[in-house]
């Protein structure tokens, strides 16, 4: 998909319309940098296309997607869409006849769950959600303030303030059922007043000091270390995550040097940041 092709405006058009709740011109002219003009006849030139996806709503001035939306363009996959609200690029196809991508298995992720969230998020709102859990498997009902998405690994994660527990927590996307429930009033627990997610944090790792100095300059040559040490700084409630697809332990180091690679040095100073 060659950037900025029609093609590609008229995927941003679906992604929006769909995901975001809606699409207008000034939307495409952010994204693509082009004029009105233009934006507003990528859309009209949608709708002829695809005539019962969208319908104009001259009070919001948005075009939105009507009840009948089937996707052209999109893959339907949370994951584009998320992608996008994260970087503000949008996922292309990339062939290559010499490469392969490995690709894991996508974790189910509701449609009405990820469009009512984003709405949350947007108009800084409150929403009731059924959330599920490996220790409370059973649906639990519960009203969170969410702020941001987080992709740790292979799954997204959202970050929102908790009325049950009275904090700021990650929630796993999948995890939720039903359809949330957007409430009326705004929340006062914005990101800003989430400490761990306002405090950055610094890792400092180093090859594990039981590999050999040859296979620890390989380690050090891979992650272009500085004076044989990594430095790596994070929100502070991304450090156990980050440790995770790092792979490095902060528990007891495995049995061999080869399998446990990297080793925290700084683990006594990021403790209060880990939560298992």
């Amino acid at each position: 998909m060659e950037k900025n092709s029609i093609q590609q405006r008229h995927y941003f058009i679906e992604l929006m319309a769909w995901w975001d709740g809606g699409i207008n011109a000034p939307k495409l002219e952010q994204q693509f940098s082009q004029s009105r003009q233009q934006s507003s006849a990528d859309i009209n030139q949608y709708k002829e296309l695809a005539p019962e996806n969208l319908y104009y709503n001259a009070s919001q001035k948005i075009n939105l997607p009507t009840n009948q939306f089937q996707p052209h363009y999109i893959s339907g996959s949370a994951d584009d869409y998320l992608f996008w609200f994260h970087t503000k690029q949008l996922i292309t196809p990339s062939v290559g006849q010499h490469s392969e991508i490995l690709s894991v298995p996508p974790r189910k992720m509701s449609a009405d769950v990820i469009r009512n969230i984003v709405a949350a998020i947007r108009h800084n709102r409150r929403v009731e959600v059924d959330y599920v859990s490996l220790n409370a498997p059973n649906h639990e009902g519960r009203v969170i303030a969410p702020h941001s998405f987080v992709k740790a690994g292979n799954r997204w994660h959202l970050r929102a303030w908790c009325e049950k527990s009275k904090e700021f927590r990650d929630f796993v996307l999948s995890r939720f059922r039903g359809i949330p429930a957007l409430e009326e009033n705004k929340t006062e627990h914005t990101a800003e007043k989430d400490t761990a997610w306002n405090t950055p944090v610094t890792l400092i790792l180093q090859p594990d000091q039981r590999l050999s100095p040859e296979k620890q300059a390989v380690l050090q040559s891979d992650y272009q270390m500085q004076n044989g040490q990594l430095k790596i700084t994070t929100r502070g409630c991304l450090v156990q995550y980050l440790l995770r697809e790092m792979q490095v332990s902060t528990k007891v180091l495995d049995g061999t040097p080869e399998a446990q690679q990297l080793v925290c040095v700084n683990l006594p100073e990021i403790k209060k940041w880990l939560f298992e």
